[in-house]
C-alpha cells in the first residue's frame, strides 16, 4: 500500500507533519479529515521502503512517532531552501561538476548522486543547487532543463553539453571534459591576469609621465622659450601643446562621447538581429579569431567523439553539437552540414562543401568514415586541435608584454625626444 507524507493544520492551529497508508490520495485525504486535520501538502512519498515495512509490522507507536519526527525534519529543512535561481562562483560550477562525474563514473545514477552530494555540507550553495535539481529530476525533468531552472551559472553551452551526454548515456563523459574545459578556462584567466600586472603598472606609469609632460614641463619650456629673443616653439611641441589644450577644454565631451559609443555598441551586439554578424567579426580578429576556431573544434570534435562513441546516430550527434555551439555563425555552417548528411552525403564531403573547417581535420574525418572508426578519428583530432589551441593562447600570452612595452616607450620616447629638440633649440637661441 503507498505511504503519503502530509503537512496539515490541526483545530487548535498548530502545523502538524506525518505519513499515512493509503490506497490512493482521495482515501489518505479521507483519513486526515477522520484525524481532523485540514491537509495543506499531500504527496506519495519516496522514504525508505523499510520504515513503511516497520510501521506496519505493529513494532509500536514509538516507532511511527520515530518517523514523523524524521519526515517533519526533512519537511522543515525542505522549507529552507531559497526559492528562485542559485548563483554559483565558477569554482563552484567546476566542483559540482567533478563530484558528479566521479559519482557516475562510479555506477551511481543521477538521482543517488545528488543525493549524495546534497548530503555535504561543506558544500555550501552546492547543497542547495543539488537538492532543488534533484527534487525536479525526481519529477521526471531531463537534467539539462534542471540546470536551466536552478541556476543561471551553468550557462547555455553547459546545458547543451548536458542534454547530449544524457542523449548518448555519455553523462560522465561529457561532465568530466566540461570539468576540464572549465578548469582550464579559469586557469587561463588566472595567467592572463597574472601576464597584465606588470604591463597594467607600466601604462599606469606611463599615464603619469605623459601628465607631468603636458601639464607641467612642456609648458614651463613654452615659456622659457618664449621669454628667449628670437625663440621659436618646436613643431612638435607645438602639436602636443595643442593636444593638451584640447583634451583639457573638450575632455568631459569626448569621455561623453565614448560612454555613449561603448553603449551603442553593447545595445547592437546584444541584438538578436546582430549577433550571427558579430560572431563572424569575432572569427576574423587578428589572435582573437584563431582562439575562438580552435575553441569551437575541440569542443565540437570531443561532443561528436562522445556521441558517436556512444551508438548515437551521425545526425543525432551533429545536432545536439550544433546546439552546444554559442558562435552563430558556426552554428548556421554546422546547420548546412546536418542539411547534407540528412540528404545522404558523406559527413566528409559535406564539411567540404561547407568551407568552414580546414583540410586537415576534413582528411581526419575522412580516415575515419573510410576505416569504420570516426569516433576514434573524431578524438584524435579533437587532441590536436586541444594541443593548437594551447600554442595560441601562449602566442598571446608572450606577445602581451612586448606590446605594452612598445607603446609606451614609443610615447614616453617621443615626448622626451620633443623636449630635448626644444631644449637644444633653445640654447641655440641664445648662442
Amino acid at each position: 500500500m503507498p505511504l503519503f507524507a502530509y503537512k496539515a493544520l490541526a483545530s487548535n492551529g498548530s502545523v502538524t507533519t506525518g505519513e499515512i497508508d493509503a490506497a490512493d490520495r482521495p482515501e489518505a485525504l479521507r483519513v486526515l479529515d477522520k484525524r481532523g486535520l485540514q491537509p495543506v501538502n499531500l504527496r506519495e512519498s519516496s522514504t525508505a521502503a523499510a520504515a513503511s515495512v516497520s510501521a506496519r509490522s505493529g513494532k509500536g507507536k514509538s516507532r511511527t512517532d520515530e518517523i514523523d519526527r524524521a519526515i517533519s525534519k526533512k519537511a522543515a529543512e525542505e522549507e529552507k531552501i531559497p526559492d528562485g535561481p542559485v548563483k554559483l562562483k565558477r569554482q563552484e560550477v567546476i566542483l559540482f561538476t567533478e563530484e558528479l562525474s566521479d559519482m557516475l563514473s562510479a555506477g551511481l545514477q543521477l538521482e543517488p548522486a545528488l543525493k549524495s552530494m546534497e548530503g555535504r555540507q561543506e558544500l555550501g550553495n552546492l547543497k542547495v543547487v543539488s537538492t532543488k535539481i534533484r527534487q525536479i529530476v525526481r519529477d521526471g525533468v531531463n537534467f539539462s532543463s534542471a540546470l536551466k531552472k536552478v541556476s543561471p551559472s551553468f550557462g547555455p553551452l553547459y546545458c547543451s553539453l548536458a542534454a547530449a551526454g544524457e542523449a548518448s548515456g555519455a553523462l560522465d563523459t561529457i561532465l568530466k571534459r566540461q570539468a576540464h574545459y572549465l578548469k582550464t578556462l579559469a586557469e587561463l584567466q588566472s595567467r592572463l591576469i597574472l601576464a597584465m600586472i606588470y604591463p597594467a603598472f607600466l601604462i599606469l606609469a606611463g599615464i603619469g609621465v605623459s601628465i607631468v609632460f603636458v601639464t607641467t614641463l612642456i609648458p614651463q619650456l613654452v615659456q622659457l622659450i618664449e621669454s628667449t629673443p628670437g625663440g621659436k616653439i618646436p613643431l612638435g611641441a607645438a602639436i602636443l601643446i595643442g593636444l593638451s589644450d584640447f583634451l583639457a577644454k573638450w575632455w568631459l565631451v569626448i569621455l561623453l562621447v565614448l560612454l555613449a559609443a561603448g553603449v551603442f555598441f553593447k545595445a547592437w551586439k546584444d541584438n538578436e538581429a546582430n549577433k550571427p554578424a558579430w560572431d563572424r567579426i569575432k572569427l576574423n580578429l587578428p589572435l582573437v579569431g584563431p582562439v575562438i576556431s580552435s575553441r569551437f573544434y575541440v569542443q565540437f570534435l570531443e561532443t561528436m567523439a562522445n556521441l558517436v562513441g556512444n551508438g548515437l546516430p551521425l545526425l543525432r550527434a551533429l545536432e545536439l553539437s550544433r546546439d552546444a555551439t554559442q558562435n552563430r555563425s558556426l552554428r548556421s555552417e554546422l546547420d548546412r552540414v546536418i542539411e547534407q548528411v540528412g540528404d545522404g552525403r558523406a559527413f566528409s564531403k559535406a564539411m567540404v562543401r561547407s568551407g568552414a573547417f580546414p583540410p586537415l581535420l576534413i582528411d581526419m574525418i575522412s580516415v575515419g568514415e573510410q576505416t569504420g572508426k570516426i569516433d576514434m578519428s573524431l578524438r584524435r583530432a579533437a587532441e590536436r586541435y586541444d594541443k593548437e589551441l594551447d600554442k595560441d593562447l601562449q602566442r598571446i600570452m608572450a606577445l602581451i608584454m612586448p606590446a605594452v612595452l612598445i607603446v609606451m616607450a614609443g610615447l614616453i620616447g617621443t615626448m622626451a625626444y620633443l623636449m630635448i629638440t626644444a631644449i637644444f633649440q633653445t640654447i641655440s637661441n641664445l648662442g
